[in-house]
């Protein structure tokens, strides 16, 4: 179902995910019902919808594998200097999955995110990973290329036109290039009009690709043969670069395993009964065990960090090798694959805190039925800009529409973004400054470095509530669901941008 979810972009109805899984009804329901208990899953009146939440597994298998947090630095620095998008890529069997990305802001953009499954062969990557193939793999690739000559196995990518430049020869003779080069190109061969340029950056210690390193762009800046000269130059200095943070990379030191999901998982058996799948729950803590310094882990290990009987961990482990998603390592231990970034990780990789939000917004407006507020500071800094809003429904309310500007001491929002951080207030409240008969409490929003980026209010009419009255009923309120929102960001930004706006 989280596959299906993903496939939708994130949300349908949950009529769809009984025809798109095949499932019973009642089956659907009582997986839906345990994805929601996790916060995977949220559900908005008939529909499903993927929450950030669900972003740690995908969180733990790139977490594990390290590349991104070792190398995104320098692929941001390179696209930046280049002002072209440039990818990191790992590969999935024939395919090959985006693990970090740099996009430029353009009328024509990527529309790729990470974790977008793509085939090898209408690549750039592809033909570099394929150069690693045994005779298995390129039988398996072969016989895919039999079974789905249009790419409907890749739903993110459109179909491929009649040509020679998509047979199987032309992708061995490229493969064949990319072997001799160290380098291969992609001369539209996704879509007219994208071009693009990799190069392997290879481990250290093994001297095969740990991932492939891509500039992106459009023929109306570069053709394929320009990207060649001007810019696979720079490419390879900066995949040098990474090859020497890889080399000079310190062991990870495990940190503390997640603790009592097992006890958590019974406790929420105990109580939703027949609705709530155990073994789904239990299932799904197996893949989050795995994490920096944990990138491999013994049946005995994820036993004992998740606090499952040894027996449950290895039939999880059994059904997640099934299904692609652990492969069992030489030192007789367990590994994630990149499959785990299907669960999920694309539609949200791309969220903004706006859109993060919005649902914990609705769900204070009704609790404590007054209008709410996200804003930020714009670049001015003497300004709040209106980001996401849950407006009250009352005779007399505060109506301010998102993308509104206002002066910044005269909000209670902006009073606090405004404070010096080292002397932050934990709220800040405001008397009919805004507005007259307008009273409003606001809190800050802090990200996974502790830093305030966004403020949270509630404002109402000074009729309708007291000073106290704000600080004693709204102010709990406000306090948790800026607890929400964090913890949906940090899950969201430990490897992707997320937007402020």
């Amino acid at each position: 179902m989280l596959r299906r979810l993903t496939e939708a972009g994130g949300t349908t109805s949950l009529s769809g995910l009984e025809r798109s899984t095949g499932l019973a009804r009642s089956t659907v329901d009582r997986i839906t019902a345990t994805l929601t208990r996790m916060g995977y899953v949220r559900l908005d009146g008939r529909d499903a919808t993927l929450t950030p939440q669900v972003m740690e597994l995908g969180n733990a298998y790139l977490a594990a594998l390290r590349l991104p947090a070792l190398l995104s630095a320098r692929a941001d620095r390179l696209a930046d200097e280049l002002d072209e998008s440039v990818s990191l890529a790992v590969a999935d069997h024939d395919g090959i999955r985006f693990i970090h990305q740099a996009t430029r802001r353009r009328a024509m953009s990527l529309s790729f995110r990470i974790g977008d499954l793509l085939p090898a062969e209408r690549t750039a990557p592809g033909p570099l990973f394929a150069t690693e193939w045994t005779d298995e793999e390129w039988q398996s690739w072969r016989a895919r290329r039999t079974r789905d000559p249009r790419n409907r196995d890749f739903p993110t990518v459109p179909p491929p036109p009649a040509g020679n430049a998509w047979s199987d020869e032309e992708f061995t003779r490229r493969t064949a290039r990319a072997a001799q080069e160290s380098c291969a190109l992609d001369d539209e061969l996704i879509e007219p009009g994208l071009v693009a340029v990799s190069v392997p950056v290879r481990d250290p210690r093994t001297a095969r690709i740990a991932c492939v390193a891509s500039v992106v762009s459009h023929t109306s800046r570069h053709t394929s043969a320009d990207l060649r000269e001007t810019l696979l130059p720079r490419l390879r200095l900066a995949v040098a670069a990474m090859e020497e943070d890889l080399r000079r990379a310190p062991r990870p030191e495990p940190g503390p395993p997640p603790a009592g999901l097992a006890t958590w998982t019974g406790a929420s058996k105990q109580e939703l009964g027949r609705g709530f799948i155990e073994s789904l729950a239990r299932g799904l803590t197996v893949l989050a065990a795995f994490d920096e310094g944990r990138a491999e882990l013994t049946l005995t290990e994820i036993a004992k960090a998740t606090g499952l009987a040894r027996a449950t961990a290895r039939r999880a482990l059994i059904t997640y090798e099934h299904l692609g998603l652990v492969t069992p390592t030489p030192h007789r231990a367990f590994a994630l694959t990149p499959q785990v970034l299907s669960l999920g990780f694309p539609p949200l990789s791309r969220t903004s805190l706006p859109r993060i939000a919005a649902p914990h917004l609705t769900a204070l407006t009704d609790a404590v039925q007054e209008t709410t507020s996200l804003a930020v500071l714009t670049e001015r800094g003497d300004e709040i800009q209106y980001t996401a809003r849950a407006t009250a429904t009352h005779v007399m309310s505060v109506d301010i529409a998102v993308g509104t500007r206002l002066p910044a001491p005269s909000t209670a929002m902006g009073r606090l973004l405004l404070t010096d951080p080292s002397a932050a207030e934990p709220y800040t409240l405001i008397e009919e400054e805004q507005e007259q008969g307008v009273r409003a409490i606001a809190v800050p929003i802090h990200d996974r470095e502790g830093r305030v980026i966004a403020a949270l209010d509630a404002a109402t009419h000074v009729a309708r509530r007291t000073a106290e009255q704000c600080v004693d009923d709204i102010l709990p309120a406000l306090r948790a669901t800026a607890t929400h929102i964090e913890t949906d960001l940090h899950t969201a930004s430990r490897f992707t941008h997320v937007p402020l706006t």
